[in-house]
């Protein structure tokens, strides 16, 4: 069954519920100005050192007092309007879905398999903290709407740019490189403390650039070295990607990148391609955001990233007071996901979680999980993906909350794949990504999944909640879930590999130097000494010094944006490669997380198809 466009059965009703939340919105936006108007982030402090000292006391003093008596006159008219809204959402569908149409219908597909028998997909995960503005204050970050239209900007700047590859051939190394910054005119990538002037339209490409960038959104460049002793000309067949456009792959597998240009592009350790990257990946395939809870920022990013990504779900979840078995408590904000697809979603389902509780019970926070349609194979089977995306329990302290939510985020996506799966399709993909809110670094009782799993059963009945704080993290980080699904930064439970790198920044720091440009953050992120400045350490064991990090190990930090993928749900004959792993730089100064992408390389068999 098509999507449907609102998320309310017919125009009447959807026409009540936006006569009510017209009445709430005057009312709920003079209480966001009142919190906001006390609550300053950091930058615009210190932007108030150059100003005359008496000017923001008395800013705050009035600015309060408007603020409290149009809060005040407003509430009786919001109240009215709650009596008109807060029915409307038992019959309120979990999510919007803007359709984009396409001025071809083979604009949307992906020819990868039906042509050549394999093709790379490109996903992206990124924590936007795009709360009212007063609440995103307090993790020092404002303009909640500037924010939102800058990071739909920077994301259609980055995706939309070629996919180059730099090959350099030399006697002591080789590899793929992404092309150098100085290479792509960017926009300009201030701290989000100048979003008042107008963000820039996507990039467009000079024809005198140092890299020939042909129309195509993937090239190739290839930089012979005069003492080669072998010629690169070997090349596997193209591999193509999601704008029907060819990637081309090494000679077997990935090559090392140069050691004297690391820092420019892809580099190789464990045998997975990874790099930090100022830029998002280019031709991003399908992108899951978090925290998209305000609704004017989610139609603003809507309309940004609609001429890239032609399939959109927003607005999602739930809200008001739910039945006792999907959401008992009352729901003020939505789930906070957001998903963008290339591809055409052929079916999607909402689940909330029902165990949240404090703070996170106010949002309806769960697991949002999409069918997308890919194409055809050479066979023409009908080629589909699973993309899940999600967002867990945030208080620490609380690992077996996520836990458990992790035990139904396992078993929804099961249930969806077995309601959704057809014997005449080939599923080329499954993903399960978002801000899973522990990480895979902090210390703890190595535990196995039996324990874990006694562990959770008898805190629910007596044991002491202090034993939960001390193995918080451990008990997340040993979920069966890394059994199914396969995270590519995890070397085991409680232990990164090596490359990897923490994803939650310090908020004091947002808007320091070092890290409050797409450039200065990626300087900083390749620097170990730099890193543990601003990326957030381990959360210690109870009672238990932290020492971190162990004896000729990396620091890393915590990295709790996660990126997943499975194998064994997928058709037998398809087999997955994984591309490249990027930590994107690119928001920088306008969220406090680290976005995470990951390209895949998929190869199915020529006679898959007649299984």
């Amino acid at each position: 069954m098509a999507l449907q466009a609102s998320p309310f059965p017919n125009g009447f009703v959807a026409g009540v519920h936006a006569v009510g939340w017209a009445f709430i919105l005057p009312c709920f936006w003079f209480l966001d100005r009142l919190i906001a108007v006390c609550k300053s982030t950091t930058l615009e402090r210190t932007q108030r050192l150059e100003q005359e000292c008496y000017l923001h006391p008395l800013k705050v003093f009035f600015g309060s007092i408007v603020f409290f008596i149009l809060f005040l006159a407003t509430a009786p008219l919001a109240f009215l309007g709650f009596l008109l809204w807060a029915p409307l959402q038992a019959c309120r569908r979990p999510f919007y879905y803007h359709r984009e149409t396409p001025s071809s219908p083979e604009k949307e597909i992906h020819r990868g398999f039906e042509l050549v028998g394999k093709a790379s997909f490109s996903f992206a995960t990124a924590n936007l903290c795009l709360l009212p503005d007063s609440l995103a204050r307090f993790n020092n970050l404002g303009h909640t709407q500037l924010r939102a239209s800058a990071i739909g900007q920077r994301i259609v700047q980055g995706v939309c740019r070629p996919h180059i590859r730099i090959f350099v051939d030399s006697p002591s190394s080789c590899g793929t490189l992404s092309p150098s910054n100085s290479i792509l005119p960017t926009v300009n990538t201030a701290t989000y403390g100048a979003t008042d002037r107008q963000p820039q339209p996507p990039v467009s490409h000079h024809p005198d650039s140092a890299v020939p960038i042909s129309k195509s959104s993937s090239d190739v460049v290839c930089v012979p070295c005069d003492d080669t002793e072998e010629t690169s000309a070997e090349s596997s067949p193209p591999i193509l990607n999601s704008n029907q456009n060819s990637n081309q792959q090494g000679r077997s597998g990935h090559r090392s990148a140069p050691r004297a240009l690391l820092s420019q592009g892809l580099r190789q350790q464990d045998d997975l391609p990874w790099e930090v990257s100022s830029l998002f990946p280019a031709d991003i395939d399908i992108l899951c955001l978090e925290e998209v809870f305000d609704k004017r920022a989610a139609r603003k990013l809507t309309d940004v990233l609609k001429p890239v990504f032609g399939h959109i779900l927003y607005d999602i979840g739930v809200y008001a007071c739910q039945p006792p078995c999907r959401c008992s408590s009352f729901k003020f904000f939505n789930s906070g996901l957001f998903l963008a697809s290339r591809f055409p979603v052929l079916e999607a389902q909402y689940h909330c979680f029902p165990n949240s509780r404090g703070e996170d019970a106010l949002a309806a926070k769960g697991l949002l999980s999409a069918k997308v349609l890919i194409g055809q194979n050479q066979k023409g089977k009908r080629v589909v993906g699973y993309f899940n995306c999600t967002h867990l329990h945030a208080p620490e302290g609380e690992g077996e909350i996520r836990c458990e939510q992790l035990n139904m985020v396992t078993k929804w996506i099961g249930d969806f794949e077995a309601a959704n799966s057809l014997p005449d399709e080939d599923v080329v993909f499954d993903v399960l990504c978002g801000d899973f809110n522990f990480d895979n670094c902090s210390p703890g009782v190595s535990l196995s999944h039996t324990v874990c799993s006694y562990f959770v059963f008898f805190q629910k009945a007596s044991f002491p909640t202090r034993f939960s704080v001390y193995l918080d993290d451990t008990l997340e980080q040993n979920h069966c879930l890394f059994e199914e699904y396969r995270d590519p930064c995890r070397a085991g439970p409680g232990k990164e590999k090596p490359w990897v790198i923490g994803t939650l920044l310090e908020q004091p720091t947002l808007y320091e130097d070092d890290i409050n440009t797409p450039e200065n953050l990626q300087r900083t992120l390749e620097s170990d000494e730099l890193r543990q400045q601003y990326i957030c350490p381990p959360v210690p064991a109870m009672g238990t010094p932290l020492v971190y990090p162990e004896a000729g190990q990396p620091w890393i930090g915590r990295r709790i944006d996660y990126i997943l993928y499975r194998e064994n749900s997928i058709s037998k004959r398809c087999r997955t490669e994984i591309e490249e792993v990027t930590f994107i730089t690119q928001l920088a100064g306008l969220t406090d997380h680290i976005p995470v992408g990951l390209r895949l390389n998929v190869t199915m068999d020529s006679d898959s198809a007649d299984e």
